[in-house]
């Protein structure tokens, strides 16, 4: 029995191949090989002439670059023809919808954002790879690197479309959307949350009263944000976001000349879903600090302001309006800093589950607990900030606080 298929997306006249088997993580060689050799016969299948090296990125998934040395055609075209591997870490599932995942790749590629899917299998997908160099956290605050950034976020908000424009897709009968981009119409990054907090592990006393402790702290959001069901401006504050924009998932482009600007692009859509705008850019910034959370590195005041000025001359640009540059960056700063804890609470929700998880993961090195304490930490003293406990009962303010205020 062939162990491929063909998935034939009429709407962007590609295949996607369907592979029944997976990638093992414990035989990543033969399993990588094995994979590869479904969509790249030609080859020649062995461990002397395909190269498999494992690249750096998040804490879930394992990427592995899987490029021919016998091509004869030397690094370039080796890298042209490179495919990325990208299987799911153990027990993402309840975090992730992957039908949505390949659905958002799709959409995107529909307009340029995202390299061309080749392959799904049990547990991962295989796509072009992209030269260039991933970014680490320092690299997010120079000056070329967030102006680049900012560009190609503000490309991703007014190119892709979100909720109304969806709708319309759908009803013409798009073979690509007639799933929905996200499962359903009116998904989202607070339905996503609500998702998460249902499915905090609540079999003790202790993690029953966490549980009601984060929905207690989301119907909070939900009513400060005014996100209750049928208001029309939650629809129209909603763009199709990233949703998790750390360095590891920035690809610096290589220049031409050194004169050039620098360009990257995005990759991994997990959690690409329509959001706020203010909360994509509120959750990039925050991933300046990386995944040790280290304040010191936050954007001060005047590096975002010069980031949301290059996005908002770049979104407009794009959808050709007319606008007040003074007026629209000075309204979207104040709501990136009233969104700034936001992303501390859904990184937390998704840590407080991957914890229990990652119990049985034997090469797991990632501490999901105190990750999540830390981000919950982040949540709650911009909390205090926004209601004014901290003043009223004259605490000190935190430090993640300090250096996001700094000018």
């Amino acid at each position: 029995m062939s162990l491929i298929m063909e998935d034939r997306r009429a709407s962007s006249n590609t295949t996607v191949i369907t592979i029944s088997s997976s990638y093992l993580h414990d035989d990543s060689e033969a399993s990588a090989l094995s994979l590869i050799e479904a969509i790249r016969p030609d080859w020649g299948i062995s461990p002397y002439r395909i190269n498999i090296e494992k690249l750096t990125g998040g804490v879930n998934n394992t990427l592995l670059k899987l490029s021919n040395l016998h091509n004869g055609r030397g690094q370039e075209h080796s890298d042209k023809e490179a495919v990325l591997l990208r299987a799911y870490g153990h027990g993402t599932g309840v975090l992730i919808d992957r039908e949505r995942e390949v659905q958002s790749h799709e959409l995107l590629m529909r307009y340029g954002l995202a390299p061309e899917l080749l392959a799904r299998f049990r547990n991962g997908m295989l796509y072009r790879y992209i030269p260039g160099m991933v970014a680490r956290p320092e690299d997010l605050s120079i000056d070329s690197v967030f102006v680049a950034v900012a560009t190609k976020l503000a490309e991703w908000h007014a190119k892709v479309p979100c909720l109304s424009e969806f709708q319309n897709l759908v009803s013409k009968g798009s073979d690509l959307c007639r799933k929905g981009i996200l499962g359903n119409v009116s998904s989202n990054i607070w339905t996503l949350l609500q998702k998460w907090v249902s499915a905090l592990p609540a079999t003790s006393e202790e993690q029953k009263q966490k549980q009601s402790e984060m929905q207690k702290e989301l119907d909070y959001l939900v009513n400060k944000f005014k996100l209750q069901e049928g208001n029309s401006d939650c629809e129209t504050n909603m763009v199709f976001g990233h949703c998790d924009l750390l360095s590891g998932n920035i690809v610096i482009l290589p220049q031409t000349n050194v004169t050039d600007r620098k360009t990257v692009t995005f990759i991994d859509y997990e959690y690409a879903m329509p959001c706020p705008a203010a909360f994509d850019l509120a959750n990039h910034f925050a991933e300046w600090g990386g995944l040790q959370c280290d304040y010191s590195l936050l954007p001060i005041r005047s590096q975002r302001r010069d980031f949301i000025t290059q996005y908002t001359r770049t979104y407009n640009d794009i959808l050709g309006r007319e606008f007040d540059e003074e007026k629209e960056v000075a309204r979207l700063y104040a709501e990136v800093d009233e969104y700034r804890g936001v992303p501390g609470f859904f990184w937390a929700l998704w840590a407080l589950i991957k914890a229990p998880i990652s119990e049985n993961e034997p090469d797991n090195d990632f501490d999901y607990a105190s990750y999540a304490e830390t981000r919950l930490g982040e949540y709650y003293a911009w909390k205090a900030e926004e209601d004014g406990t901290r003043k009223t009962k004259g605490g000190e303010q935190p430090f993640r606080e300090m250096c996001w205020a700094q000018s």
